[in-house]
């Protein structure tokens, strides 16, 4: 037990761990000293035999050259003398023992498959020279004593003397080999004298630091950590905390301090749950929502105060026999639900107060577990909703008559989306007027009411403009209406919605249209001399052409081909310019079709001048042009802004006429005619220096049949039309005259929008 208590305790963990780690560190600290030791031992024995290899080879240079054997072997005799060295070697090519310190081994031959050989013969052709690493070989002696040897390559030089021994070809790189062994017994002896120590001290050093370790760890760590699980039990059996007394300046230290304001900390939370669970007790008694639990048999087991002023004391009832009146369980039932699949429910419920009254509730339920996750009540809150039901019902009766006011208003009304311009919804008079019905009209766009070639000129308005004096809309049967638009933003079931009130103007704008159509009639029957006059001087030319032709056919006389083209070419322009002022008049006198379209008004003014210029000339009456060539476009139709043109011409060559018509002088007979921008809308001025305009009747100036002209010589409806015309296509005119210096007549229209 007391094994077990131990091994499972930490100290044992953090000892164990700790000691298994430093047995490993000191194990790979000794391994790595050993090796790296051994390894330097080794390298410095094979530096040495390198060094005494040269040493040896300088020493058999001289000999050699003057193939002096003795002072080859005396020389190998001596060296070999030498503690460590073992055995002097001298091969040649062929592998035969030249010179040996060792006499019994002089002409042996060893073959290239040796273990001293192999290394180089393996390679075809020989390399002359090899590293120092493949040129060293660690053997064993016969009596178990280890050897290092070295083979030194012989390399061939220039200075060989001449003679049958030293005479080689240019072509042979190695002559011979120096082979010395050294033994390796002293370094052996160092190295595991080496090794001994390391393992001594390897020891010494884990002892030591798996005891400081231990003691350490109780020292530090163990007994502070006793001191807390202490504490912590004391705290658990008598929920009263005692601090513990941790002297230490480091991390357990900090550990006890933290330890000692978490057990404070916790003992003031327990305080704080305990005033917090008494006040979560008040609150659910005096919670405004109606709240119970009900157990799996359904009866009231808990109530908060609310639901016994709505409903009494329970009395162990089942919750359908206190809130409804019930005699069995409802059919569809929110308490029911949750404790079938354990999850929140809501419902809308109805039933009787204490005193009979009818009341209506919201009733969410969610389930009460028990501490194994088993459901063993619900809680219902109910949100008394009686006055939402009164207020509903009255909402209700309000609705019913919005909609009937909405359907009886006579003009088309409807709900658009602001930005789309979709139909969202309209009354009964729009499908009337329109066609359609309410289901055919809803998702559809205002747009599709427009002629195809109008639609993009009216989105920017329908959604900027108040009001759209007139317009041209299609019904369904393809026949066009003519409507004024009165537009307002509102907002309609959360979304950003426009009021478009549409009024069928149709009759109005006929008989306008006939009104207008009429004073064309009586400004064309008022120009007809100028006219007629206009078209007298081509056919007179051309009346004299044919004379000339026939004169000549007559008397048989050959025309030049010259003159046959100037008369064709006279003949031809006069024809255009006579076909030119029929088709003006033509398009003049004919029904506007009320389309609007982008228009240029400085063209309108030089057709509706080009259409009166007769007239003014046959009364000497000079007109000033003064107009902006870079004017924007306006939306409107051009036949009839001509109209509306040719009616101030007229009207200033009258009151011309009339201001100076006993003068006996043309000296100021002048209509100037301006067109100009205005911030955002072309304006065009219209002046005369007729008699002007008399301060009592400027106001009447636009009155329908309203005139100053003598009896049969004007019908009041030239300015009362042309009002009409401006204003359709949401232009104003204004008049400004002083009494006696002449008049004039300001027109201005919106700019069209960009891209038309």
């Amino acid at each position: 037990m007391v094994l077990k208590r131990f091994r499972e305790s930490l100290i044992a963990k953090m000892i164990l761990s700790g000691g298994v780690t430093l047995l490993l560190c000191v194990f790979l600290w000794t391994g790595f000293n050993v090796y790296y030791f051994k390894r330097n031992v080794v390298t410095g024995v094979m530096a040495d035999i390198d060094m005494i290899s040269d040493t040896i080879m300088l020493a058999l240079h001289y000999a050699m050259m003057l193939d002096s054997e003795d002072d080859i072997k005396q020389n190998i005799n001596n060296i070999s003398r030498q503690e460590e060295i073992t055995s002097i070697r001298v091969y040649n090519k062929e592998g035969r023992i030249v010179f040996s310190n060792i006499p019994d081994e002089v002409d042996r031959v060893i073959g290239r498959d040796a273990p001293g050989c192999r290394t180089c013969h393996q390679y075809t052709p020989t390399p002359p020279t090899m590293p120092l690493e493949k040129r060293t070989r660690l053997i064993e002696s016969g009596d178990g004593t280890q050897l290092m040897t070295i083979m030194t390559p012989i390399l061939n030089s220039e200075g060989c003397s001449p003679g049958p021994c030293h005479v080689h070809g240019d072509d042979e790189q190695v002559l011979g080999l120096l082979d010395v062994t050294v033994a390796m017994d002293e370094k052996n002896a160092l190295i595991s004298t080496f090794e001994r120590a390391n393992m001594g001290i390897s020891a010494v050093v884990f002892i030591a630091t798996f005891i400081a370790l231990f003691l350490f760890t109780y020292r530090f760590i163990f007994r502070p950590i006793k001191r807390v699980i202490g504490a912590t039990r004391e705290y658990e059996a008598d929920e009263r905390f005692t601090g513990i007394d941790i002297e230490q300046v480091d991390e357990i230290g900090t550990l006890g301090q933290a330890f000692n304001m978490m057990g404070r900390r916790i003992s003031e939370k327990h305080r704080e749950l305990t005033e917090q669970r008494e006040e979560y007790r008040n609150l659910f008694d005096n919670v405004p929502c109606l709240v119970s639990v009900v157990d799996t048999d359904f009866r009231v087991i808990r109530h908060n105060h609310a639901y016994e002023e709505h409903f009494g004391f329970p009395r162990g009832k089942r919750c359908w026999q206190i809130n409804k009146g019930r005699l069995e369980k409802c059919e569809a039932c929110p308490v029911d639900k949750t404790f079938r699949d354990g999850l929140p429910h809501m419902s809308e419920e109805s039933g009787l107060s204490k005193e009979g009254k009818p009341i209506h509730w919201i009733v969410y339920t969610s389930p009460v577990r028990d501490k194994r996750g088993k459901v063993v009540a619900a809680m219902e809150m109910m949100v008394d909703i009686t006055w939402r039901k009164e207020l509903e019902r009255r909402l209700e009766v309000s609705e019913h008559r919005y909609h009937a006011i909405f359907d009886s208003i006579p003009g088309a009304v409807f709900v658009l989306d602001r930005e789309t311009l979709e139909i969202l919804n309209c009354n009964e008079s729009a499908q009337a007027i329109y066609g359609f019905s309410r289901d055919e009209l809803r998702g559809r766009s205002f747009m599709e009411f427009f002629r195809p070639d109008e639609a993009g000129g009216w989105e920017e308005p329908l959604k900027t403009w108040t009001e759209i004096e007139l317009c041209t809309h299609v019904t369904r049967s393809g026949d066009p209406i003519f409507a004024f638009l009165r537009i307002s933003p509102a907002r309609y079931e959360d979304r950003d919605t426009l009021i478009v009130t549409c009024t069928d103007v149709t009759r109005k704008v006929e008989a306008e249209q006939q009104l207008i159509q009429a004073s064309k009639m009586t400004t064309l029957g008022e120009m007809s001399t100028g006219v007629a006059h206009e078209l007298n001087q081509p056919l007179t030319i051309l009346q004299a052409i044919a004379n000339l032709l026939s004169n000549k056919v007559r008397n048989r006389t050959p025309l030049e081909p010259e003159i046959m083209e100037e008369m064709a070419e006279g003949i031809s322009t006069h024809v255009q310019r006579a076909s030119k002022i029929i088709d003006h008049m033509r398009e003049f006198g004919r029904k506007a079709d009320m389309r609007t379209m982008p228009v240029q008004v400085n063209d309108v003014l030089r057709r509706g001048f080009e259409f009166f210029s007769q007239q003014l000339t046959v009364h000497n009456i000079e007109v000033v042009w003064d107009l902006d060539e870079e004017l924007p476009m306006i939306m409107a139709d051009s036949n009839r802004l001509e109209q509306v043109v040719v009616n101030l011409l007229l009207n200033a060559r009258d009151a011309i006429e009339e201001r100076w018509r006993d003068s006996g002088t043309d000296a100021d007979k002048r209509i100037h005619i301006r067109s100009f921008c205005a911030g955002e809308r072309v304006c065009f001025r219209v002046c005369d220096t007729g008699k002007g305009i008399p301060a009592a009747i400027r106001d009447r100036l636009f009155e329908p049949f309203f005139t100053t002209k003598s009896v049969g010589k004007g019908t009041g409806l030239g300015l009362s039309i042309s009002y009409g015309i401006v204003t359709d296509y949401g232009g104003e005119i204004a008049a400004d005259g002083r009494e006696t210096d002449g008049a004039c007549f300001e027109i201005s229209f919106p700019k069209a929008e960009c891209g038309l």
